[in-house]
């Protein structure tokens, strides 16, 4: 569980996008269809990680799903506070 690539994937993009890295936390929750990542960082660091107008996260999202696709999954996104 803990080399999943979806969710290693979105822990490199989100540390390397934050200034406390070593806060950054990707949990996982298995659904029947989806998987539910859920990604936390320190306070000062959620507006690094949605970006202005969401466009980071957007970003985000829009990497996962298209990386989930190619192993034939699907995954979301949830930016936790």
């Amino acid at each position: 569980m803990a080399d999943d690539p979806m969710r290693l994937l979105i822990e490199t993009m989100a540390k390397a996008l934050v200034d406390k890295p070593e806060s950054v936390e990707v949990s996982e929750v298995e659904g029947e269809q989806t998987t539910v990542i859920e990604l936390r960082v320190a306070k000062e660091d959620l507006g690094k990680v949605i970006g202005k107008q969401g466009r980071t996260a957007r970003a985000l999202r829009t990497i996962l799903s298209a990386a989930s696709t190619k192993l034939r999954k699907r995954s979301v996104l949830e930016i936790l506070e």
